[in-house]
């Protein structure tokens, strides 16, 4: 596979949306038969110029919708989320390893009323709720979206 064939397959998948992480876009790269390491795909997204968003990496300068925003929470969600349990006020949120970051900012930009604030560790969310009943109906509707 050619370094060109491979930027041009990058640049055609963040036309069909916002790509989380370099896991992801690795993945997306595998489906259509280019195999590529994650030093490469570091290097590919440096040279295009590529820029990580709370939506994933997308190029420079175009616009997202609010309406692909939504689409990327619940993608994001059902994508990378693994688990969602509740601890009195507080959810604990596990992701797929390297995850947790664009997963939180992109639930931090819904600014749902029930959600306080987000901590993002590696693979773990921890959402702080005003209260039990908040929390509840946050996770509720967190798995709602894995479903």
């Amino acid at each position: 596979m050619s370094k060109r064939s491979r930027q041009k397959a990058i640049l055609e998948l963040l036309d069909e949306g916002p790509v989380a992480s370099q896991e992801e876009l690795q993945r997306l790269l595998h489906n259509r038969g280019l195999d590529a390491g994650q030093a490469t795909l570091s290097r590919d997204i440096r040279e295009l110029g590529l820029v990580k968003t709370s939506s994933g990496y997308s190029v420079p300068g175009r616009e997202v919708s609010a309406e692909s925003d939504l689409r990327s929470v619940s993608r994001l969600v059902r994508e990378f989320v693994t688990s969602v349990r509740a601890a009195q006020n507080l959810l604990v949120t596990k992701t797929s390893v390297g995850s947790a970051q664009p997963v939180a900012a992109a639930l931090d930009d819904e600014a749902w009323p029930e959600a306080l604030g987000t901590i993002a560790g590696d693979d773990t969310i921890l959402i702080v709720c005003e209260d039990r009943r908040a929390a509840s109906r946050l996770a509720g509707r967190i798995q709602g979206m894995l479903a």
